[in-house]
C-alpha cells in the first residue's frame, strides 16, 4: 500500500486532480457506488427544502470532492512545507498562541471538512519551540494503512495521539510542562453509551460527543474551532475562532453547543466539504440505554 501511495504521490497535483475527475469519480460513484444511499438520506434530511435537482448536483458536487482529498491525502507522502503553507492559509494565530502558552495547552475541535489531514499544517504556523501540535486520531485496522497514516501525519510535525492514550497523554505532558494544542475531530457519532448532549443540527436530532469540552474543563485550556472554506480547488482557509478562554466558567454543554453551531454554519458555507459517507444520524434517542436518559 505504502508503495502504491507513494508512487502516486510523485505525481503532480494538477495530474492527481485529472485522476480524480477521469478514474476515481466514475468508480466511486458509478461502478462501486460508495455509500450512495447513505449520503442521499444525509442530503435529503439535512436540506429538506432543497429541490430534486439542487439534491443530486449537491451530491455530485460532495463525490468530486472526496475523490479529490483522496488524491490530496496521497499528495500529503511528500509534499513540502513551504507547499502547504501556500495551500493552507490559516488566520492570524496570535491569539491561539498566546493563550496556549498562557494555559499550558489547549483544545482545538476539527471536523471532517475539506481535506482535514492537511489541518496537522497548523504547527507551522505556531511558534514551534514552544508549542506543540497534538493530532488524535483512531486507530485503523489495518496496520498498513495506520502505519501509512501516521507516517502522513507525522511530516508535518506535529505529534499523533492515539484515542484511547489520550488523557494519559495530556497529564504525562502537562507534568512535564509541554505546551501542546490537542487537535480533536469532534463530528463524528457518538455511541448511544455516550450520548449525553443532543440538539437541533441541519434540521435533525443530533447527537454530539462532548469528551472535548469535558477534556478542556479537566485541564482549563481555552477551547477553538478551526472554520475551514476552499476559495478554490486544492487551497483551504482556516479561520481560528475562540469557543471559550476559561471552559470551567461555561455552563454544561456550552461548549459542545457552541461547536455544533460553528459546523453548521460552517456546512452550509459550502456543504460539498462535509463528510457525508458518514452515518451521522444511524442512532437516535430511543437508542439511548434507559440509564443514561435521565443525564439528557
Amino acid at each position: 500500500m505504502r508503495l502504491i501511495v507513494r508512487l502516486v504521490s510523485l505525481l503532480r497535483l494538477p495530474t492527481l486532480y485529472r485522476l480524480a475527475d477521469y478514474v476515481l469519480y466514475p468508480l466511486v460513484y458509478y461502478v462501486v457506488r460508495y455509500r450512495r444511499k447513505i449520503v442521499r438520506r444525509n442530503l435529503q434530511n439535512s436540506f429538506p427544502h432543497y429541490k430534486a435537482t439542487e439534491l443530486k448536483q449537491l451530491e455530485h458536487k460532495f463525490y468530486h470532492h472526496l475523490c479529490n482529498v483522496m488524491v490530496e491525502i496521497a499528495y500529503g507522502y511528500r509534499i513540502t512545507t513551504e507547499e502547504m503553507l501556500s495551500r493552507v492559509r490559516f488566520s492570524d494565530t496570535t491569539q491561539l498562541s498566546q493563550l496556549t502558552l498562557q494555559a499550558g495547552g489547549a483544545v482545538v475541535m476539527l471536523a471532517h471538512i475539506g481535506c482535514w489531514e492537511w489541518l496537522a499544517s497548523l504547527q507551522q504556523n505556531v511558534d514551534q519551540q514552544t508549542i506543540a501540535e497534538g493530532n488524535v486520531y483512531r486507530k485503523l485496522k489495518s496496520q498498513a494503512a495506520d502505519s501509512l497514516m501516521l507516517y502522513i501525519r507525522n511530516r508535518q510535525g506535529g505529534l499523533c495521539i492515539e484515542k484511547n492514550r489520550l488523557l494519559r497523554t495530556m497529564i504525562s505532558r502537562r507534568q512535564d510542562n509541554l505546551t501542546t494544542m490537542y487537535g480533536m475531530l469532534s463530528d463524528q457519532k457518538p455511541s448511544p453509551n455516550n450520548m449525553h448532549f443532543w440538539t437541533t443540527f441541519l434540521n435533525q436530532d443530533t447527537a454530539f460527543l462532548d469528551g472535548s469540552e469535558v477534556l478542556a474543563r479537566r485541564f482549563r485550556y481555552p477551547v477553538f474551532y478551526l472554520y475551514i472554506t476552499s476559495p478554490r480547488r486544492g487551497y483551504y482557509d482556516v479561520e481560528v475562532k475562540l469557543i471559550a478562554e476559561h471552559p470551567e466558567q461555561t455552563a454544561q454543554y456550552e461548549i459542545t453547543a457552541q461547536y455544533a453551531r460553528l459546523l453548521e454554519d460552517n456546512i452550509l458555507r459550502q456543504p460539498q466539504l462535509w463528510l457525508w459517507t458518514h452515518n451521522r444520524w444511524k442512532w437516535s434517542r430511543k437508542d439511548i440505554p434507559a440509564n443514561l436518559r435521565t443525564n439528557l
